[in-house]
């Protein structure tokens, strides 16, 4: 494989940073839901591989702007954005054959780039706020080469840790701080369509990617998004073999030419107007944008959308989620789920075997009184019925599991231990016992509780309040 480095072609956006140009940075702090859906690409329909999508818990198979108006949380920063930013994943491709997933550092950071040239069509008008219902794409998640064109150089990744220039390929080194994958998306409009049939007519670049004036046909232009998502390929230092690097991208893309982005907005059109005008901050620190109110970083963290698609998407998986053949390689492609299902609750049911029914995914702060504080065991072969039990047997009516091995027993919960309105919380982690139980997350625990009356003992159902 030939590598293309940027060096004379992609203009670093560490450089670009240091111009005159204002911009903010929108903090996503984690996915909220990693599935294949696709509301661009395929609406109702489960899409061919998977995503990471961070952004608001309205996203869903197919959605509007009035859709997105009904999120009741996001994973990212401003209370004013509902909005949904979605990537392919990333997967380490084992030599036995096997995929795992690459866990993101953090969720994803957008920014928000106030460029525009004085050679624009509509220059006169400057920048402007998305329109409702406004939705594109950027890059080609079948392009397997590279070619020196704008989407392509659109597309770029960066071994941090390591020196030398961005690349358009995937590095051939390990990164001791992370793959850091980019994206630019397009910015010229041409003033009439929110979508095309291709998802990608209605948009051009600007004659410099991210800088220059934009074409006559798309006269119209928007702030530039950016998309920076860092992948922990430091996890897997010592698991490289053969000659080439090891990962390969959900939809079978192992060199990142293939890397894309959607983006579907949400945003509160009057906020995002203000904030192109008036935010003019060099530093990119979104918190010195006056335009927006923002939210706090445990109620970004909770924002969850419950997976539709059965299917395990994460563990040691024997193919990649769909069917999603390597390059060349032959995949049999049957007994693929392709049904969008029920929303699917990350907790054990033990409402008719136990009498006890799922309650919540609660806060347990680090440093802090514990949210269950009476009886604690850390136990390798810990399942949430072993915990049940526990605490059943010693007279409590609550028990909570977490970090896969921990369990917790308690009389009542605090208020301010539990989800914030609107978020299911990520308690997520498999039982160390049992991995097909969930047994709460980092610094959060699955709550349960004793049912007063077991012939009506109800399980939370991911209704939000």
């Amino acid at each position: 494989m030939v590598k293309n480095t940027c060096a004379n072609a992609f203009v670093a956006f560490a450089a670009l940073a240091s111009q005159a140009d204002a911009f903010w940075r929108l903090p996503c702090a984690s996915p909220v839901v990693v599935e294949r859906a696709d509301p661009i690409m395929n609406p109702d329909a489960v899409s061919p591989h998977v995503h990471t999508v961070m952004g608001s818990n309205a996203f869903n198979f197919t959605m509007n702007y009035e859709d997105t108006q009904t999120a009741s949380c996001s994973t990212c920063k401003a209370v004013e954005d509902l909005s949904s930013y979605w990537v392919p994943s990333l997967y380490y491709h084992a030599e036995n054959g096997s995929f795992i997933p690459v866990k993101q550092s953090g969720g994803a950071l957008i920014y928000y780039l106030q460029r525009s040239d004085p050679n624009d069509p509509n220059a006169a008008e400057g920048l402007i706020a998305f329109p409702k219902d406004f939705r594109m794409i950027a890059g080609n998640p079948t392009n397997r080469n590279y070619t020196e064109t704008l989407e392509q150089r659109a597309v770029s990744f960066v071994c941090l840790g390591t020196e030398g220039p961005a690349t358009f390929e995937l590095p051939s080194q390990n990164c001791p701080d992370g793959l850091r994958a980019q994206l630019t998306m397009p910015a010229c409009w041409d003033g009439k369509n929110v979508n095309s049939p291709d998802h990608k007519s209605h948009m051009a670049y600007p004659s410099g990617l991210d800088n220059g004036a934009c074409p006559d046909s798309h006269p119209k232009r928007f702030i530039t998004v950016f998309y920076e998502v860092t992948w922990g390929v430091d996890d897997f230092k010592d698991m490289w073999y053969g000659n080439k690097q090891p990962f390969v991208f959900s939809n079978g893309d192992d060199t990142g030419y293939g890397y894309h982005g959607d983006f579907i907005t949400g945003w509160d059109i009057p906020t995002l107007q203000k904030a192109i005008n008036e935010c003019n901050a060099e530093s990119g620190v979104i918190e010195e944008c006056g335009a927006f109110t923002f939210r706090e970083d445990s109620d970004m963290a909770a924002c969850k959308v419950l997976p539709r698609v059965n299917e395990t998407v994460d563990g040691v998986l024997s193919a990649l989620p769909g069917c999603n053949p390597i390059q060349s390689q032959k995949s049999d492609c049957r007994g693929i789920v392709n049904q969008i299902g029920d929303p699917i609750l990350p907790f054990t049911d033990v409402s008719q075997k136990l009498g006890w029914k799922y309650v919540a995914c609660a806060k347990d702060p680090a440093g802090q009184t514990r949210t269950l504080p009476n009886v604690y065991l850390d136990q390798p072969d810990m399942t949430v019925e072993k915990c049940i039990s526990t605490c059943s047997n010693q007279g409590y009516t609550y028990a909570g599991v977490e970090y896969k091995s921990q369990c917790f027993c308690g009389n009542d919960i605090a208020q301010d231990r539990m989800p914030s309105n609107g978020t299911v919380g990520d308690c997520s982690m498999k039982c160390a016992g049992d991995s097909t139980e969930f047994c709460g997350g980092a610094a959060l625990i699955s709550v349960y509780e004793k049912c007063s009356d077991p012939s009506n003992c109800l399980n939370y159902n991911g209704s939000l309040p």
